[in-house]
C-alpha cells in the first residue's frame, strides 16, 4: 500500500494541472447529450488498413495514398489475424509480478518458438501495438450543402488523429468517450477519410489499468461500436444535462450550443417534457451559448430505484431542426451519517467488479443486449451494484443499467506501478479530462452512482492531489458522489469509502487471517471499523478466493483470447497422474470457494451501518496470473457447483443471518443463536414471522418461530435468539440450522442456513489400533504386523524444497503467481464420504467449516514420493501452479503390518478439540474393522521419507 504524502506537494500539481489546456473539457455541465438527427449514416464495415510499425505513416503522408488491404473495422485488428505472433518478446501492456516463466525449467516447452504460452493472463494469437491506419471513401450527398460532417467514432482503442480529403481534423485520446471530429462543410463529392489509431501508452495511466492491460481485455487496437457520418448545421444543441429534483419533479434543464457559423445569433428552443411542451429564447455569441431553463413533472411521476426503475425523457429542438434527447430517472443519492441514502431510504450495496473482461472480442460490449444479460445474471445472484474497475463502459451498459435499476461506481484508469499520480506526469491532466468527458458523455444516466479517480493509487503525493480532484468534481457535478480511490486513500474529502479493512482476508495476511487462525463462527462484523468514520464505507474487494481451473471451459473461448494457460495447467496435473481429478477438484475447490464467499458477503450485512461490499469477483478474472476467484466463468456462465438461487440465500435485499459464537458442538451443549436481518428492501416490513429448524440427512430435530412487530431496513437489524437443545444426537452429525423470515410484504419467504456439527461426549473405547506421533515409534510396530494410526506433527512432514505448501482451511487468496507463494497454496480436502474410514465423521466431500480444527494444525504429505496406487482417504488439492499430489490421511500396507498416517497429530492438546477427537475415533474404527485391507505396499523407507 502507498503512504499518503504530507500534501503541499499533491495540492500545488493539482493547481497546475488545472491551470493546462488539458482542462479546457472541465465544465460544470456533466452529461451526454443523444444526437437527434436524421441526416446520418453508419460507415463501420468494410475499411483499408495498413500498419505502420516504422511509425513512418505521417511523415510520409498515408493520408494521401489509397490503403489496400480490407477489415472488419469494428473488431479489433488482431482478432482479425492482424499482428505479429506471441513471442518471448512480445511487449505486453501489463506489470508481471513473477517473472518465473521467463527462467524456470517447468515452463521450458512454452517458451519454444512456435508454442508460446503464458501463464499470467488469456493469450491472442497475434499482438499489434503501435499505429495503424483505417481508411474509406464516402460521399458528401447534395442534401447537406451548407452543414458540417461530422464523424464519430464510438469506441477507439486509443489515440486517433483523423485527416478529410488529406486535410488534417484533429486528435482525440479518451479511452472512454466516442471521438467526434467536425470535418467542416464539404461539398458535395467523394472523399477520402483516414483514421489513425494508436494504442501504445503515450499517456501512462498504469499498465494495469483495466482499459488497456493485457490482464483483461487486452491491449487491441481498432475501434468499437459505431462509427456514423453525420451532417450538422452550423449551430447546434451540443451538450444537454439535466438535473432532477426528487422532492418536487422539477427538472434543471443546463445545455450548451455549438457555433460553427462564426456568428452571433438568437432563436428559440422548443422544450418537451412532463407531458407539456414551453420555448424559451436562446443566444449564441461566434464560439457558442448556453441555456437553462427546467420542466415540471406531475408529483407522483415515478422515481428510479433497483425495485422501480421507472425513466423519463425531456428534449430540447432549435427552431432549425437541431435537437437533443435525455432519457434520466428521478433519484437522489445522500448520505446519512455512514448509510447511503436512495431517495430518502437506507441502501446497501451489493456489488461485484466487472474489469473489462470479453474474451470473445477484447473490448467491452457496445450493443445493449449483451449488457441486459450479464445485468440479469447479477441481479440473479442478489446484485445491484457493479463497479468498473479502472475504466468506464460504453454508452449500451449505462442504458442497461438504467433499465434494470443497477447502481454503477465508475473509474479512469490504475495510476500505480508504471505510473504515478499527484506528482506532475501526464496522466495527473488526463485524469481530468478524461473524468470531464465521462461526465459529459454519462452523466445523465441514473445508473451512474457513484465514482473515485481510479484504483489503488500511487505517489508520494497521491492523497493531496486527489483530495483536490474530489473537491472540484463534487462541485462540477452534484448528482453523484465521490471519493478519491478504490482501496485507499481515506480522505477527509471523500463522500464514501471504499476501504480494503473489512473483509476477512487480507493482502500478506496469510494463515493469519480470521478464517485460517481462529475457530469458525458467525458473529465476526465491523462496527467497529465502521462507527469510526464519518461517511459510509464499501469494503475493497472482498473474496478473491479462487476455485481449480474448469479445462472444459476452454471450448467457449472461440474469439479473439485463448486460455492458452489452461493448457500449461492441465499439463501439470497431467505429469503428477492428477489429470482425471480435475473435475473432482473443481467441485471441491468451488464448495470451498462458495463457504466463504458466503461468510464474507454475510460478515458485511451483519455490520449495522456499512455501506456496501465490492465482490472481486463474481466471474473469473483470467489475467494477474490467472485469478480464478468467480463463482462464474469469464463469460457470466456457471461452474455446475453453484447456481443463483443458492448464492441468492444469502445476498439480496434481505437476507436472514444467524450469529453462532461455535459451529461445533457436543451433544450436552445448546446451541444458542442471535436471529438478524440485513433488510434493503424498497420499504420497512410490517409484523412478520421468524422461523427456524434443526434438520439432519433431512429429517427435522427441531424447530421452531416468533413474531417481530416489524422489520426496520438495514444491516445487522436484530430479530430475537433462539436456544437449541442438542441432547437427543446420539451419534455424530453434520446438522443444518435454516431460519426464515414470512411477511406480507415478501413476495416469498426468505431463507438462509448455516452448517453446524454435534458429536457425542463419550469417552474413546479400548481399541488393538496403536496410535504413534513418530515414524520411529511406528516402524517397529509394523515390523511386528501391528496396525498403526500414526499422527505426524506437521513440523515434522517433509517438505518441498520450493514452493512450499502452506495449508489452511481457506482456498487460495488471488493467486500464487501474482502474490509470489502467498499462503494458504492449496485449495481444500477432496474426500469420498462414503469411505468406511470417514463412517463415524460427517464430513462432504470438499472442505467445510468443522476441517477447520484439522487444517490449521497440519500439513500435508508428499505423494509424489510414494507410489502412484497410493490413493488417500483424504487428498489435499494443490495450487494448479503447481499441481502436486498431496495427502492428509493415507493407508498401505507395510511389511506384515497396516497403516494409516495423517499429516496432524491424532493425540495431546493439539487434537483434544471434538473435531480431532471424532476423526480419529473413526479412523481407528475403521483401522480395526475387516475392512482395513490397503491395496498398496510401502516400504520402511518410503515411510520415512514422509517425514523430515
Amino acid at each position: 500500500m502507498s503512504q499518503a504524502p504530507s500534501g503541499h506537494a499533491g495540492r500545488r500539481n493539482f493547481l497546475k494541472t488545472l491551470s493546462s489546456g488539458a482542462l479546457m473539457a472541465v465544465v460544470p455541465l456533466a452529461g451526454r447529450t443523444a444526437p437527434v438527427d436524421a441526416d446520418a449514416v453508419r460507415v463501420d464495415g468494410d475499411w483499408a488498413v495498413s500498419l505502420d510499425r516504422a511509425d513512418r505513416g505521417i511523415a510520409q503522408a498515408w493520408f494521401n495514398k489509397p490503403l489496400q488491404q480490407p477489415v472488419s473495422v469494428r473488431d479489433a485488428l488482431p482478432a482479425q489475424g492482424l499482428g505479429d505472433a506471441v513471442t518471448l518478446d512480445t511487449g505486453w501492456t501489463a506489470s508481471l509480478a513473477n517473472k518465473a516463466f521467463f527462467t524456470a525449467p517447468e515452463y521450458a516447452p512454452y517458451r519454444a518458438a512456435g508454442n508460446v504460452k503464458v501463464p499470467f493472463f488469456l493469450q491472442p494469437d497475434t499482438v499489434y501495438v503501435g499505429a495503424a491506419w483505417f481508411q474509406r471513401e464516402i460521399v458528401i450527398p447534395r442534401g447537406w450543402a451548407g452543414r458540417h460532417a461530422v464523424v464519430s467514432l464510438e469506441r477507439p482503442h486509443w489515440e486517433t488523429q483523423v485527416w478529410i480529403g488529406g486535410r488534417h481534423v484533429g486528435r482525440n485520446d479518451s479511452l472512454h468517450t466516442a471521438h467526434i471530429y467536425d470535418l467542416g462543410t464539404l461539398a458535395p463529392g467523394k472523399y477520402l477519410l483516414t483514421i489513425r489509431v494508436d494504442n501504445r501508452l503515450h499517456t501512462d495511466i498504469g499498465s494495469d489499468s483495466h482499459g488497456i492491460s493485457d490482464h483483461t481485455q487486452g491491449n487491441w487496437n481498432g475501434i468499437a461500436g459505431k462509427i456514423e457520418l453525420s451532417a450538422r448545421r452550423p449551430v447546434w444543441v451540443d451538450d444537454l444535462q439535466v438535473y432532477p429534483d426528487v422532492r418536487t419533479r422539477r427538472v434543471v434543464l443546463k445545455g450548451a450550443l455549438g457555433n460553427a457559423s462564426g456568428r452571433a445569433g438568437a432563436g428559440r428552443l422548443t422544450v418537451t417534457g412532463g407531458g407539456a411542451v414551453h420555448k424559451i429564447p436562446v443566444r449564441w455569441d461566434a464560439q457558442g451559448g448556453v441555456f437553462e431553463t427546467a420542466v415540471q413533472f406531475p408529483t407522483d411521476a415515478g422515481l428510479w430505484d433497483e425495485f422501480s426503475p421507472t425513466l423519463h425523457t425531456v428534449s430540447v429542438k432549435l427552431d432549425d431542426g437541431s435537437a437533443a434527447d435525455v432519457r434520466f430517472g428521478f433519484r437522489e443519492l445522500k448520505t446519512a451519517g455512514t448509510q447511503f441514502m436512495l431517495n430518502g431510504r437506507p441502501l446497501f450495496l451489493r456489488g461485484t467488479l466487472e474489469c473489462c473482461i470479453f474474451p470473445q472480442t477484447g473490448h467491452p460490449p457496445t450493443e445493449i443486449g449483451e449488457w441486459r444479460r450479464i445485468l440479469k445474471i447479477a441481479r440473479a445472484y442478489g446484485l445491484n451494484h457493479l463497479r468498473f474497475h479502472s475504466y468506464c463502459p460504453p454508452k449500451a451498459a449505462f442504458d442497461a443499467g438504467d433499465e434494470a435499476g443497477f447502481y454503477f461506481q465508475i473509474e479512469t484508469c490504475w495510476a500505480n506501478g508504471s505510473t504515478t499520480i499527484g506528482d506532475g506526469k501526464p496522466v495527473d491532466a488526463w485524469v481530468m479530462a478524461e473524468t470531464a468527458r465521462v461526465l459529459k458523455a454519462y452523466g445523465n444516466h441514473p445508473s451512474f452512482m457513484l465514482m473515485p479517480y481510479g484504483n489503488e493509487p500511487g505517489g508520494k503525493n497521491h492523497s493531496a492531489w486527489l483530495a483536490q480532484y474530489v473537491r472540484h468534481f463534487a462541485a462540477v457535478d452534484t448528482r453523484r458522489l465521490w471519493t478519491s480511490g478504490s482501496g485507499w486513500p481515506e480522505l477527509a474529502e471523500n463522500q464514501y469509502h471504499v476501504e480494503q479493512q473489512p473483509r476477512i482476508q487480507q493482502w500478506g495476511e496469510e494463515l493469519k487471517s480470521r478464517v485460517n487462525a481462529r475457530p469458525p463462527e458467525t458473529v465476526t462484523d465491523y462496527r467497529g471499523f465502521i462507527v469510526a468514520r464519518k461517511v459510509p464505507v464499501v469494503s475493497h474487494e472482498i473474496g478473491q478466493w479462487c476455485v481449480y481451473p474448469d479445462f472444459d471451459e476452454r471450448s467457449q473461448y472461440t474469439g479473439y483470447l485463448k486460455p492458452k494457460n489452461f493448457d500449461i495447467f492441465e499439463d501439470k496435473l497431467d505429469a503428477s497422474g492428477l489429470r482425471a481429478l480435475a473435475p473432482a477438484f473443481l467441485h471441491a475447490s468451488g464448495r470451498l470457494q462458495t463457504m466463504l464467499y458466503k461468510e464474507d458477503i454475510e460478515s458485511a450485512l451483519r455490520t449495522p451501518g456499512m455501506g456496501g461490499f465490492q465482490l472481486l469477483d463474481l466471474h473469473d478474472f483470467p489475467g494477474q496470473g490467472t485469478a480464478l476467484v468467480g463463482v462464474l466463468n469469464p463469460f457470466w456462465r456457471e461452474k455446475g457447483y453453484v447456481d443463483a438461487a443458492e448464492f441468492s440465500r444469502f445476498c439480496g435485499p434481505t437476507v436472514v443471518l444467524a450469529r453462532l459464537p461455535k459451529r461445533v458442538f457436543g451433544n450436552r451443549d445448546t446451541l444458542r443463536a442471535q436471529i438478524d436481518v440485513a433488510h434493503s428492501g424498497a420499504r420497512a416490513l410490517g409484523a412478520s414471522t421468524v422461523y427456524w429448524r434443526l434438520e439432519s440427512s433431512g429429517r427435522v430435530l427441531d424447530q421452531g418461530e416468533f413474531a417481530v412487530a416489524g422489520v426496520a431496513q438495514g444491516t445487522g437489524v436484530p430479530l430475537g435468539a433462539i436456544d437449541v437443545k442438542l441432547g437427543a444426537i446420539e451419534r455424530a452429525a453434520k446438522c443444518r440450522l435454516v431460519a426464515g423470515l414470512r411477511s406480507p410484504q415478501l413476495a416469498a419467504p426468505v431463507e438462509n442456513d448455516w452448517d453446524v456439527w454435534v458429536y457425542p461426549d463419550a469417552p474413546d473405547t479400548a481399541s488393538p489400533v496403536k496410535v504413534v506421533n513418530s515414524v520411529a515409534a511406528a516402524l517397529p510396530l509394523l515390523a511386528q504386523g501391528a496396525t498403526v494410526l500414526l499422527g505426524l506433527p506437521p513440523a515434522s512432514v517433509r517438505p518441498f524444497e520450493t514452493h512450499p505448501v502452506k495449508l489452511g482451511l481457506s482456498t487460495i487468496f488471488w493467486n500464487t503467481l501474482w502474490t509470489q507463494g502467498q499462503g494458504p497454496t492449496t485449495m481444500g480436502v477432496l474426500c469420498d464420504p462414503a469411505h468406511a474410514a470417514l463412517a463415524d465423521f460427517p464430513t462432504d466431500a470438499h472442505s467445510n467449516w468443522q476441517w477447520w480444527h484439522v487444517l490449521h494444525r497440519a500439513a500435508p504429505l508428499r505423494l509424489d514420493l510414494l507410489p502412484r496406487s497410493v490413493d488417500p482417504i483424504v487428498r489435499v488439492i494443490d495450487d494448479w501452479h503447481t499441481a502436486r499430489s498431496l495427502g492428509l490421511v493415507i493407508e498401505a500396507r507395510v511389511g506384515t503390518g497396516r497403516l494409516i498416517a495423517c499429516g496432524f497429530e491424532l493425540d495431546g492438546p493439539p487434537a483434544s478439540d471434538p473435531v480431532s477427537r471424532q476423526l480419529r475415533r473413526s479412523l481407528a474404527a475403521y483401522a480395526a474393522s475387516p475392512r482395513f485391507t490397503p491395496r498398496t505396499a510401502l516400504s520402511e523407507e518410503m515411510v520415512k521419507a514422509l517425514v523430515a
